[in-house]
């Protein structure tokens, strides 16, 4: 097993003790509530009648159910289901003393962009929450995990949840990204070199060149989609980069308590004899952007690559899962990514919905329109992201090439409110999931990729190489590039 790494080490700080049935009690330092997994829980609390062990260590917010458009905003919803679930999760913090971001707070937003934006998260922590990209959260160096309604109770009544201790692989990311090439797409090579059933068993310990190169928000989106890897959690050591980001945050110290919390970030991380599980390493040195092709995000191709064909997989599940995924996306195999029409344009999420994203995103579409045939969503991760977009200006580059610029909410990533694909639409996403049915429609098509590709898509109506829109002189790849390597 694992010796001296950063999961080791908060693992064993918030250990309570071991249960007689093999599991840890682990004590969780952060909880973050929403409002379609907790309301349950919290029955299940009134009915024991328990009280809330420690209510300054949860927070709030409305996110899943969230309509985008200001004017849905009014109260009660329109929808009767989404009402009920944000009434009784008002209800509930009020009563227990729960801090809670709603629609009139200034930052209401998704649970994986308020809690890193306001500092509530940071190094060393175990973090919880009822969604399963609780794991974004490991990008400050913290261990989050994903839980479900029984768990949410537990940490409610107790402040603690039984949990098994997982191995650690080391994942090096070797390489510099060249121009148009994002975290995403790191995180999106890594899961097609692992596979999404990869991580099961593991937390992902990602680092290496690629990985200290990025921002926060660039840690953020490749630790979100851990899960989509099949890790339980994904982190990063904490280092500069991300004390910079914290300083000065709403909750995070100040002064000389910021120091010495620093200190303590510092002898968390791994040490340099650190005993992995397992160590990979990825190299994304002259990678190009990547989309996903199939139904899954492990089904995920360089621009510069061709479809697969079912034959091309060893595992019987494998070319399975191919020949479903090119049966409902319309693929033939060879074929290049590159001229896939696209119906819907989509960006936002926990994802890909920060001020960074809507900055690269924003920096395709200056000046330009998005195609007739394109319905175009930006979706800030929070009504904070919102602010500073437009004090930027940024949503008057959205607006004027045709985006609707919407309030914050989870949105089309897995449509709980009106925002859905129709019918057999096809989303160029800068979502997580591709699964069938996760975006509304049973018979809709998503292409997940970054918000740049996202943009570059909504201008052309197809799927394109979006560092065409960024410079003269970066590197692209033509549909005919695609059909050379095919040969």
């Amino acid at each position: 097993m694992s010796e001296n790494t950063l999961y080791d080490s908060v693992w064993e700080q918030h250990k309570v003790t071991e249960l007689p049935n093999g599991q840890d009690q682990l004590f969780v330092g952060l909880h973050l509530i929403h409002e379609v997994t907790s309301p349950q829980a919290f029955a299940m609390l009134e009915e024991r009648e328990h009280e809330v062990a420690f209510p300054d260590r949860n927070f709030a917010t409305t996110d899943h159910i969230a309509p985008t458009e200001a004017e849905k905003r009014e109260r009660p919803l329109s929808d009767g289901e989404s009402e009920e679930m944000l009434s009784a999760l008002e209800r509930n913090v009020s009563e227990h003393g729960i801090t809670y971001f709603g629609f009139e707070s200034g930052k209401q937003g998704i649970t994986h962009v308020v809690a890193p934006e306001l500092g509530l998260t940071q190094p060393g922590m175990t973090v919880a929450c009822g969604d399963s990209h609780t794991a974004t959260h490991g990008a400050f160096g913290s261990i989050g995990v994903g839980v479900g309604t029984s768990q949410i109770r537990d940490i409610l009544a107790t402040g603690c949840i039984a949990a098994d201790k997982q191995q650690v692989r080391r994942i090096e990311v070797e390489g510099t990204l060249g121009e148009g090439v994002y975290a995403k797409d790191i995180i999106l090579k890594i899961i097609q070199e692992l596979g999404v059933d990869g991580g099961v068993g593991h937390v992902y310990e990602y680092g290496g060149p690629a990985i200290r190169e990025l921002e926060m928000e660039g840690r953020l989106a490749v630790c979100n989609m851990s899960i989509e890897g099949g890790a339980r959690a994904g982190y990063i050591n904490p280092d500069e980069t991300t004390y910079e980001y914290l300083r000065g945050r709403e909750y995070v110290p100040e002064g000389d308590a910021f120091e010495q919390r620093k200190e303590y970030w510092e002898s968390i991380k791994s040490g340099e004899d650190a005993v992995y599980d397992d160590v990979v390493t990825i190299d994304v040195d002259g990678m190009d952007p990547l989309v996903t092709w199939g139904i899954n995000p492990g089904q995920v191709i360089e621009l510069s690559e061709p479809v697969p064909a079912p034959e091309d997989f060893e595992a019987r599940t494998d070319r399975e899962a191919a020949e479903r995924a090119l049966e409902h996306m319309e693929f033939e195999p060879g074929q290049s990514m590159l001229g896939y029409d696209v119906d819907v344009a989509f960006l936002g999420t926990c994802t890909n919905g920060r001020v960074s994203d809507f900055e690269v995103a924003a920096e395709v579409l200056e000046g330009r329109q998005i195609s007739d045939d394109v319905r175009a969503l930006a979706v800030p991760g929070s009504e904070t992201v919102r602010e500073q977009c437009e004090q930027r200006g940024l949503d008057e580059v959205f607006i004027d090439a045709g985006f609707q610029w919407r309030r914050a909410g989870c949105s089309m990533c897995l449509a709980m409110n009106d925002d859905s694909l129709e019918g057999d639409e096809v989303c160029a996403s800068s979502s997580n999931r591709n699964f069938i049915g996760r975006q509304g429609s049973k018979d809709g098509r998503t292409v997940l990729m970054s918000p740049a590709m996202v943009a570059a898509a909504a201008v052309e109506g197809e799927v394109t190489d979006a560092r065409r829109f960024l410079s003269d002189d970066a590197r692209t790849v033509s549909p005919t590039d695609v059909e050379e390597v095919a040969d």
